[in-house]
């Protein structure tokens, strides 16, 4: 079973791997084409840990040939904005690598029954793991008009956000995505209505699973988890995402500020690997058009100032 399609794997693996004996953390596993890649890369004292709080798509993917068996790769079920928890107390401090690959996964978007496409009819649900406790419907049907209307401005940067909001608290409840992709369209026509309904479903998902919340704390976490000279790589696939990654990756402070010393120089925790974002070549998104919105970007840990 394919689960997802991965992104610039050979960019990612070569930004990523500098010791093949190192200990690595893909924190998003998905459906392990990224962590087969770097195994490949990998020497037999290396270690991999393999994260994703979906627990469906943890067991259907380490039960895989290419990973299965592989004394090298262990999985740990659990979100990865509390890596610095979930992976073995020994490890914090000696990673030599994190990789994390945003957003949702190609299998996610594609099971109707998990509520994430608006192309396709399913429950309300929208939940990356399915265990937790809040849904897209919950959100739709019990959040304020001016809650919603945040939501959709802040995570969907949609203009139409207090029209589409005030629409959805007079016609609720709603059960399935179709009766909310509907209603949605019906408020902004015209050529862009579709895109108006991708955005609030991308906005209503990101509440869901507290994407935002979660990627924060997992780039604080990085600073503890890995050792110097080990390196952080992010795929994201918009700008709510790249946002906050660029800005810590440059101050190693979620608010981006940049410390300087009493000379004047800057001090930050980390030393650029990409100056500037890379994206997908032509041909990777002809092949996989899900591609075309990724950004990788690379940075590493410096040796903690004195």
């Amino acid at each position: 079973m394919s689960y997802h399609t991965p992104v610039m794997v050979p960019e990612t693996v070569d930004g990523l791997v500098t010791d093949k004996s190192g200990i690595y953390v893909d924190g998003t596993l998905g459906g392990g084409g990224h962590s087969t890649a770097i195994l490949e890369r990998l020497g037999p004292c290396g270690i991999l840990y393999g994260m994703d709080q979906d627990r469906d798509a943890l067991a259907a993917t380490a039960a895989t040939a290419r990973l299965s068996g592989d004394a090298r790769f262990q999985t740990i079920l659990g979100n990865f904005g509390y890596m610095d928890t979930l992976i073995p107390p020994a490890v914090v401090g000696s990673v030599s690598g994190i990789l994390l690959d945003l957003g949702v996964s190609s299998h996610q978007i594609d099971e109707a029954a998990r509520g994430f496409s608006f192309q396709a009819d399913g429950p309300l649900d929208m939940r990356m793991n399915p265990d937790a406790p809040l849904t897209a419907a919950m959100v739709v049907n019990t959040y304020p008009e001016a809650e919603l209307r945040r939501i959709f401005f802040d995570y969907g940067e949609e203009r139409h956000s207090a029209r589409i909001a005030r629409e959805i608290v007079a016609m609720r409840p709603f059960a399935t995505t179709r009766e909310l992709s509907g209603r949605i369209a019906s408020v902004t026509p015209g050529p862009h209505a579709l895109k108006s309904v991708a955005r609030i479903f991308q906005a209503i998902r990101i509440e869901v699973n507290r994407e935002m919340d979660v990627l924060h704390k997992v780039l604080l976490a990085s600073l503890r988890v890995l050792k110097p000279g080990g390196r952080l790589a992010i795929l994201s696939y918009h700008s709510l995402e790249d946002r906050p990654v660029k800005r810590f990756m440059r101050s190693g402070r979620l608010d981006g500020v940049v410390e300087k010393d009493f000379y004047g120089n800057e001090i930050t925790p980390w030393a650029p690997v990409t100056r500037q974002a890379v994206t997908p070549t032509d041909g990777e998104i002809r092949t996989n058009p899900r591609a075309r919105s990724a950004k990788l970007r690379i940075a590493e840990r410096k040796e903690p100032t004195t």
